[in-house]
């Protein structure tokens, strides 16, 4: 059995042709880049490990940054769930919008916990100095 060009587009209701190599090859694209793949685990671990070098070296020159092991575990938990969560959306959340807002409410609630433990802006129990 043969396949010529003329069996690879198909007709649109305007007249148009739409080729469908075109469309395998971009659903495969996206697959490709949202396919679970360990290495974004890696990437993750990887930039917790420096984000958390950054007060760890700052330690050294000087000291007004003073973190015990609490602040890096504390740090270290809310960086890697924050991580691990995008990862979960970006493997199960289909629509593009929709993995935006949840990347926005992920990032949003990280930087508002952050904030409060460092500073207390809403004056809770886990409020920092």
């Amino acid at each position: 059995m043969t396949i010529s060009v003329r069996d690879c587009f198909v007709p649109r209701n305007d007249g148009s042709t739409f080729n469908n190599n075109t469309l395998i090859l971009n659903i495969m694209k996206n697959q490709e880049i949202f396919k679970p793949s360990p290495s974004r685990i890696y990437i993750i671990l990887i930039a917790v490990a420096v984000i958390l070098s950054i007060p760890l070296i700052a330690m050294q020159f000087t000291s007004e940054v003073q973190w015990d092991l609490k602040d890096f575990i504390a740090a270290g938990v809310l960086l890697l769930g924050a991580g691990l969560a995008i990862e979960i959306v970006i493997r199960k959340v289909k629509t593009t919008t929709t993995r935006t807002i949840l990347f926005f409410i992920i990032l949003l609630a990280l930087f508002l916990i952050w904030a409060e433990m460092a500073v207390g802006i809403f004056g809770s129990p886990i409020a920092g100095s």
